[in-house]
């Protein structure tokens, strides 16, 4: 173990990614910093593949990676980030999702970003898909971002109110993370076959509470995998219902008043997904017009308890 007090700590949630987590791993070995300056950790939530064995043997394949591997059994990635986050040494903490690829300045960016920005609490970066085989002939800009494509703006910027980084990367400083209480685990994310998302964005909201800023520096990227069993309208349901379903507990402390008040905004977006749709199908791009209403319509059933049972876009 080297770096005993390294200025970064990337804390990546592990479930069941075997197959791209070595990459990860490599991509952060590969940086254009100084191990020094950075420790990787990784958190198996209660993989049942070989995420076990892939990682142990890299690590021990690179002895001069400043990484460690523990294991959360409480399922949920806020379960998972935070036991990351309790072990961390790093004055700042990255978080990366365990099938991105960083690219090679990914940790001198944080790093830059921070110094030259000492007031902001936290930090995001741009996320690329990098579709397996073929980006479908269905995605759209108002869809990907479900698999995670990202790009808020093409200059370095703070974040507007109500927006915020998503989780594939994202930075928050160690200290103002431990302030809030890190994630907040009624917001678990993935948990058995329901997913209660949002933790994301309930931990900035939280950070920002006092106005404290989040910066947007799209220089800072990964690529982020998107396989052939993200591109389902199952897979797509459960990630948009959960966007809906996290919203309900996010905002429970409101009342029926917030309630109705969310209710009629996602009615809003609905209707503009028609709009959306209409425009698509003016273009001669009928395929992606069906999915931007079917995403705010998994939204709201998601945030209302619906549970259904979807098919495939295609």
């Amino acid at each position: 173990m080297i770096g005993v007090n390294p200025e970064i700590s990337v804390i990546i949630c592990s479930y069941n990614r075997a197959r791209y987590i070595r990459e990860a791993l490599e991509s952060l070995y590969r940086q254009d910093i100084s191990k020094d300056f950075f420790e990787v950790i990784v958190v198996d939530n209660n993989s049942t593949d070989e995420t076990d064995q892939v990682c142990h043997t890299f690590l021990n394949n690179h002895p001069d990676l400043n990484g460690q591997y523990l294991k959360e059994s409480q399922q949920g990635s806020s379960f998972a980030r935070n036991t990351g986050a309790e072990a961390a040494k790093g004055r700042i903490l990255v978080f990366m999702d365990d099938d991105a690829v960083a690219e090679a300045d990914f940790i001198s960016g944080y790093i830059k970003l921070f110094k030259e920005i000492p007031d902001a609490v936290g930090a995001g970066g741009r996320i690329i898909p990098r579709y397996i085989p073929d980006e479908p002939a269905w995605m759209s800009y108002y869809v990907s971002s479900l698999v995670g494509n990202f790009d808020y703006s093409p200059i370095r910027c703070a974040f507007k109110q109500g927006k915020y980084p998503l989780e594939s990367n994202m930075a928050v400083r160690n200290e103002a993370f431990k302030r809030i209480g890190g994630f907040n685990t009624d917001l678990p994310g993935v948990k058995g076959t329901l997913r209660i998302g949002g933790e994301g964005k309930d931990l900035f909201y939280r950070l920002t509470a006092d106005g404290s800023s989040i910066i947007y520096d799209p220089a800072i990227r990964v690529m982020h995998v998107v396989e052939t069993a993200k591109l389902t309208r199952a897979y797509m349901y459960r990630v948009a219902s959960g966007i809906g379903r996290g919203e309900r507990v996010r905002i429970s402390e409101e009342g029926k008043i917030g309630f109705l008040i969310k209710l009629s905004e996602y009615l809003f977006k609905l209707a503009a997904s028609f709009v959306l749709a209409f425009l698509y199908l003016l273009k001669g791009k009928p395929k992606q017009s069906i999915p931007v209403i079917c995403f705010r319509i998994d939204v709201i059933e998601g945030f209302i308890g619906i549970i259904s049972r979807k098919t495939a876009y295609s």
